[in-house]
């Protein structure tokens, strides 16, 4: 069903004609098990070992020089040859192209890896309702029209259809899809948008995103391959490999060289007709069978044999270099590639950013004395590591947070109002969450301010393991105080709020939308003496003032928190408590960008390279984002600069081809928007293509040269010619230059070779056309093509590049 979002629950309902209260029943089960399948991506048939191979020999030169083994071998049988002198000259031509075929068939068996990759993100099992009782399922036997319940943590089995929310609130985590930093909160209304993308379909659940808050249920509206992520497994498939420039030239320059080959062998066998006849041969057919030995000879000079392992060798001794710069490569071509790249379309969530919500900015009021002066603190720290300061308005890093009032409360309130889990896995080495990204967020502020009357934090808690360290300050604090009664978040209150015991002490600690906090809050916690004050109009206007420069400058999701001293012995809460409250502080978090992301971006301009934002994150979003890496600080705006898939759309084609010559941001875009935009740039010139998501892989395989994170998914890993070990954009600058090196490597002895060759043509076409005695044979000029030369030319791939290769401009594709 693929209008489902446009349709209401009732006409879902109706169109599988299923009960909500019950489910279906086995016949129904079986009918359309039938009638749609399995919920499994179907597995594309591999391509045949055999086929692989053949595939390595569908190159003009290595036509001829089969060609030329088999006239050897057929010529020596002729003259009465036998034994190793008749096998001597095609074994060795033979053995030749083996070894070159052996390396193409590696390089593609690893390339059909990413559609298994895709597998990985559908879940193992759903819990279904099914003849009016529930029961945990494999959700390969999910169908269309199974009603399916889902909570915090679940993986979503299929695309489905919300058609009841069992908690206040409901969000997903679809980033892998989509590309969002956020979450998304879905809803039960049908959508009415037109041309809705992914973003738009907010009461849709698609396949292989997970469930970070509340409780639901849904029905099944698409299985296996009418999913999201079977449109994105169809993309790729349908997607072809992409030539490299290098091997694009290389196929021309043996197109020619083919030609004057030709040309050159009738021209010998031509010109000496008039030898056939001369009795040193023994014979007019002797003397044609010996001419025509001379022409295959001619051949085998003219071709370079050496041509390929020498590349294949320079291309891997630029890989290793680029391994020492954390870019691992996958397809050696691809090292070339980086060298004449003028576009690189860059994911932003994941890779500009961190792809982990962190808390940047807070704001407390520090006293009323002369009016309303208000504290405000920046955090660093870009990661849910636990690692990061807190400075003041000067720049002054505060050595004990947690002594200050505000900041404890607010600790306090972070850690206590929030659902979400941060741990250590020390399986991938780094800190992950469960939950909401905000309250994650939260989590990690807390660790930051640490805890009164301790050393300095974090320093002091260094001591402890990763595991330990990852929520110590938070496991302080619930269990100095204990959770009675908790307050959901709900969307018309726009907060929650929990009630927390301590020491014959009932508190109260609410967070949510500013707006929301604000109207509720009667006084104000004051940051120098930890006293309580009216919260008088200036001091509202001034909170308020802060929220929008935050919210609207800055775009930092923020939050407001505040606390309430409750009745001694209260063990529930209501919406009525949620009055009267002292406010705390106002936090602003973002998806932070990546430290050396800007002298990365910067370092691309003066190189001649194109960098356009692609993400499905909203507009505002992104171009703040952009502001705030500096790399389009040369934009006075983003007019004309920036487009989100729907307006480039609807662009005519004309304005279209204009717009790419100056897009430095796309968003709200699906994978098949960069998979389109790859495609149109690909018209113009190179691109390369950086990615971490699920939602990349389609662009990644399209592009020239697929760049992915190494901390990104294993479908767009596969996907890839290359993977950041380090996520480190910086790593793509280095790689550049490492590419143009190479080119600059691979055209001298490129040059160098072809020159060598030259000569052993010209020796032996002159001696022919003089009638002079043969001068090289065929395993003679088959040594020299390989050892005298190809040594030489190898060594010429040692070259170390160039001081002010990445000061120059990008060559043109069609430069060789």
């Amino acid at each position: 069903m693929e209008d489902a979002y446009a349709r209401s629950v009732s006409e879902v309902l109706d169109f599988f004609g299923v009960d909500p209260s019950k489910g279906l029943d086995d016949s129904q089960v079986l009918r359309y098990a039938m009638l749609y399948g399995k919920n499994v991506l179907p597995e594309e048939k591999r391509t045949p070992f055999w086929k692989l191979v053949l595939k390595q020999f569908d190159d003009l030169l290595v036509k001829i020089l089969i060609a030329a083994a088999v006239v050897s071998f057929i010529l020596a049988l002729v003259n009465g040859e036998t034994g190793l002198a008749a096998f001597l000259e095609p074994s060795v031509i033979l053995m030749i192209l083996a070894a070159n075929a052996a390396v193409g068939v590696i390089t593609e068996t690893n390339a059909e890896k990413a559609l298994e990759e895709l597998r990985a993100y559908q879940a193992d099992n759903a819990t279904v309702l099914r003849n009016g009782c529930f029961s945990i399922l494999p959700a390969t036997d999910l169908v269309p029209g199974d009603i399916v319940e889902v909570s915090v943590g679940c993986k979503v089995p299929a695309d489905m259809r919300m058609i009841e929310m069992l908690s206040d609130i409901f969000r997903v985590d679809q980033a892998i899809l989509t590309g969002e930093s956020s979450s998304v909160e879905k809803e039960l209304e049908s959508t009415v948008a037109t041309n809705a993308v992914y973003q738009d379909k907010t009461n849709i659940l698609f396949s292989g995103t997970v469930v970070v808050v509340g409780r639901a249920r849904a029905i099944v509206v698409g299985v296996g391959a009418n999913t999201a992520m079977g449109s994105i497994r169809d993309s790729m498939l349908h997607t072809g490999d992409e030539a490299t420039p290098l091997k694009k030239k290389l196929d021309e320059f043996g197109t020619f060289l083919a030609k004057v080959i030709a040309g050159i062998c009738v021209l010998v066998w031509v010109v000496n007709i008039g030898h056939f006849r001369d009795p040193s041969h023994g014979g007019f057919l002797r003397g044609a069978i010996h001419y025509f030995k001379i022409a295959v000879a001619l051949a085998v000079a003219a071709i370079p044999e050496g041509l390929p392992a020498v590349v294949t060798t320079c291309l891997a001794l630029g890989t290793k270099r680029m391994a020492r710069l954390n870019a691992i490569v996958r397809s050696l071509p691809s090292v070339e590639t980086l060298g004449c790249t003028t576009v690189i379309c860059s994911d932003k969530t994941g890779t500009l950013t961190t792809n982990m919500m962190s808390v940047s900015k807070i704001c407390a009021v520090q006293s009323l004395h002369n009016g309303p002066c208000m504290a405000e603190y920046t955090v660093s720290g870009t990661t849910y590591a636990p690692e990061g300061f807190i400075f003041d308005d000067n720049g002054a890093k505060l050595e004990l947070p947690a002594q200050l009032p505000c900041l404890l409360q607010i600790a306090m309130c972070s850690s206590l109002c929030n659902e979400s889990i941060l741990q250590y896995n020390p399986d991938k080495g780094n800190y992950e969450k469960i939950g909401e990204s905000t309250e994650v967020a939260l989590r990690v502020l807390v660790e930051k301010v640490g805890l009164p009357g301790f050393d300095p934090v974090p320093a002091s808690l260094n001591v402890l393991s990763k595991h330990e360290r990852a929520s110590y300050c938070n496991h302080y604090w619930e269990n100095q105080l204990k959770k009675v009664s908790v307050l959901e978040f709900s969307r018309d209150r726009k907060m929650m709020s929990v009630l927390c015991s301590r020491k014959h002490m009932e508190l109260m600690f609410s967070k949510g939308a500013p707006e929301s906090i604000l109207s509720r809050c009667t006084s104000v916690l004051c940051n120098d003496d930890g006293s309580t004050v009216p919260l008088t109009p200036d001091v509202r206007a001034e909170l308020e003032a802060r929220f929008n420069r935050f919210a609207g400058k800055e775009t930092l999701r923020c939050l407001a928190l505040a606390l309430k001293r409750m009745p001694l012995g209260q063990k529930t809460l209501s919406f009525d408590d949620e009055k009267d409250m002292i406010f705390i502080g106002l936090v602003g978090m973002l998806d932070p960008p990546r430290e050396e992301v800007r002298n990365a971006m910067l370092s691309c301009l003066t190189a001649g390279i194109r960098v356009i934002v692609v993400t499905g994150d909203n507009k505002s979003t992104a171009e703040s984002l952009c502001h705030k890496i500096g790399a389009f600080d040369h934009l006075i705006d983003f007019s004309g600069h920036s487009f989100t898939a729907s307006e480039f759309e609807e662009l005519p084609a004309l304005q279209q081809t204009l717009a790419l010559q100056r897009m430095a941001l796309f968003t709200r875009v699906e994978p098949s928007h960069k998979r389109m935009l790859v495609e149109a740039l690909q018209h113009q010139n190179e691109v390369a293509m950086t990615g971490d998501g699920v939602n990349d892989a389609p662009a990644l395989k399209k592009a020239d040269i697929g760049i992915a994170m190494g901390s990104g998914t294993a479908v767009a890993k596969s996907a890839s010619d290359m993977v950041l070990a380090d996520d480190n954009f910086a790593t793509i600058v280095a790689a550049v230059a490492e590419g143009r090196a190479i080119y600059n490597n691979t055209k001298q002895f490129i040059r160098y070779m072809i020159s060598s060759n030259i000569g052993e043509v010209v020796c032996i076409f002159v001696a022919a056309v003089l009638g002079l005695p043969d001068t090289l044979a065929p395993v003679q000029l088959l040594w020299v093509n390989l050892v005298t030369d190809g040594l030489p030319a190898t060594a010429i791939g040692f070259n170390k590049q160039d001081s002010d290769v990445m000061k120059a401009k990008p060559r043109k594709v069609s430069f060789y």
